[in-house]
């Protein structure tokens, strides 16, 4: 591992160029992706006759008129340009891959293991990870090109369950971070592996049939129709999991996996929607379950802490003051000594009391609402110890005039 501050400061260039990268192509993937569902399900077949075309659409985007046309199969004739979609789909699979080998499995203690959960190594956590992504895909696959394939709710359901279960079991092994990251990871890896194993390849093959003069299978395109759609559904649920990490208070709750699990419900919801709002029949009350389910997990989120009321023991800032700098100025100094940085992670800076002071609410929320600090627990905080940040923090509300540095 790179420890000088050069070497830092041009990795933190490199985590930020893969992450801009990934966000990038992330984009245009899922863009692509929403686009060409919208148009599946607003072309219009009513007014065809045609055994050739399947339905056509008409927009207006940008001062310019479009005339989008679906072929049953294909067209008689090979166009001499034909627009592929799937370098969004690799570029956002591997850049995501080079984030979570280097934000989670260099040094696998910050951000994916948790000490106060189990005793694994560095090595067993990136293992599971790495299987967990494996599994995931073989598993998936499997199913979808069994007998039951042919009962889309059935695999929906069965879909839903096992990652649920893999929500609640990486999170009994994993910091909550950890755990959210990797059910992402295993869906980004299906979606992908979707593209490159079923969808790319069932195009080619019309492709090729049309070039060879061979029979059109519709099967094949029927195929990848099928992963598309699965993949429009993993959309909102994956994208969740990559902004989470900015959210303590879902990923480091004690309700975490049941969090996970419910914001992920939340995006099917909203996503099922918008796919089927064209239909006839209202379709508002799909939003309105999806909004009382997220009130329901905010609900359930909220920390402990909030309710308390017994009157707490005094704790002053002499006690607060050694908790912090045997726990958390390791890494929240001028000059951090924890292995893996260089700068104080967020620019966050506790050395002295006025810094203490000043970020009295943050360091509450972190340790105490959030659990979310020390990443890790890297540096075994005792209950104990987060009882007395949580006496000394409501003692500094009950006062009206407070002095930094005062017993």
């Amino acid at each position: 591992m790179f420890a000088g501050p050069v070497e830092s400061y041009i990795i933190q260039w490199i985590e930020l160029t893969f992450r801009w990268v990934h966000m990038i192509v992330g984009i245009a993937w899922i863009g692509a992706s929403f686009y060409f569902n919208w148009l599946e399900n607003r072309l219009e077949r009513s007014h065809f006759q045609s055994t050739e075309l399947e339905g056509d659409l008409w927009a207006i985007h940008g001062g310019g008129f479009y005339h989008v046309s679906k072929y049953q199969v294909a067209p008689d004739k090979l166009p001499s340009t034909l627009h592929w979609f799937k370098w969004e789909a690799y570029a956002t699979w591997f850049t995501g891959l080079a984030l979570l080998v280097m934000i989670f499995y260099v040094d696998a203690r910050i951000y994916l293991l948790d000490s106060s959960l189990n005793a694994l190594t560095p090595w067993q956590g990136i293992a599971i990870g790495i299987a967990v992504l494996v599994i995931s895909w073989v598993l998936y696959d499997l199913l979808c090109r069994s007998p039951i394939a042919r009962q889309s709710q059935l695999v929906a359901l069965v879909v839903f369950v096992y990652f649920s279960i893999l929500a609640f079991a990486l999170c009994q092994m994993f910091s909550g971070r950890g755990a959210y990251i990797h059910v992402g990871a295993a869906i980004g890896t299906i979606m992908v592996l979707n593209v490159m194993a079923v969808i790319i390849p069932s195009q080619k093959s019309l492709v090729h049939a049309m070039k060879t003069g061979g029979e059109k299978d519709a099967a094949l395109g029927a195929a990848a129709l099928l992963r598309s759609r699965h993949n429009n559904y993993f959309t909102l649920p994956v994208l969740f999991t990559m902004i989470a990490g900015h959210y303590p208070s879902t990923y480091s709750s004690a309700w975490n996996w049941a969090i996970l699990i419910g914001l992920a419900l939340v995006g099917i919801l909203v996503r099922h929607y918008f796919n089927v709002r064209h239909l006839g029949g209202p379709k508002w009350w799909l939003l309105a379950v999806a909004f009382a389910g997220l009130l329901a997990i905010v609900a359930l989120s909220v920390p402990k802490s909030v309710f308390q009321s017994s009157a707490p023991e005094a704790v002053g800032m002499n006690t607060v003051r050694g908790i912090i700098h045997k726990r958390c100025t390791v890494c929240h100094s001028q000059s951090p000594v924890q292995a893996g940085f260089q700068d104080p992670p967020g620019g966050v800076i506790l050395d002295t009391d006025e810094h203490i002071f000043n970020l009295s609410s943050r360091i509450f929320t972190t340790t105490v609402a959030t659990r979310s600090m020390p990443i890790g627990n890297l540096t075994q905080m005792t209950e104990d110890e987060r009882a007395a940040v949580s006496s000394w923090y409501a003692e500094l509300n009950t006062k009206t005039q407070i002095a930094p540095g005062s017993n």
